[in-house]
């Protein structure tokens, strides 16, 4: 798989995402949505970042079982039950990410949502990765 990230000079300088990226391969992965939970099903971690550190390394375990890498994915979208706490810790979410997945950002948006499936749930994200 190859992707270009493409960042255009006449938009805001992305920080921790990528405007588009383009990307050919064979493979599509479609990761479902990922929370804090661990194996027995329950949510971990009572702050945002400890959930996010949760929900990315579950993500990237499933895409790790499909055969991909953090640098294969194409899209994340990451369902913040609070934007403004989401903001305020930006810099320590950032750290994570870079820690887990590297400094190859895909397209990404944040979105807040009233609660997620499980009531405990802080943040979940799901996303799309390309294989070659």
């Amino acid at each position: 798989m190859t992707t270009e990230r493409v960042n255009p000079p006449d938009l805001s300088p992305p920080t921790g995402f990528s405007h588009a990226v383009v990307a050919s391969g064979t493979r599509l992965v479609f990761l479902a949505g990922q929370t804090a939970l661990d194996a027995d099903g329950k949510v971990t971690g009572a702050t945002l970042p400890e959930q996010f550190e949760t929900a990315l390394t579950n993500l990237l375990t499933a895409l790790r079982a499909a055969g991909g890498a953090p640098a294969d994915l194409a899209r994340v979208t990451v369902y913040a039950t609070d934007v403004a706490a989401y903001r305020t810790h930006a810099a320590r979410l950032g750290r994570i990410w870079r820690h887990l997945a590297g400094r190859d950002y895909p397209a990404m948006a944040v979105v807040e949502v009233v609660r997620l499936w499980d009531e405990r749930a802080l943040v979940e994200l799901d996303g799309f990765a390309v294989l070659p």
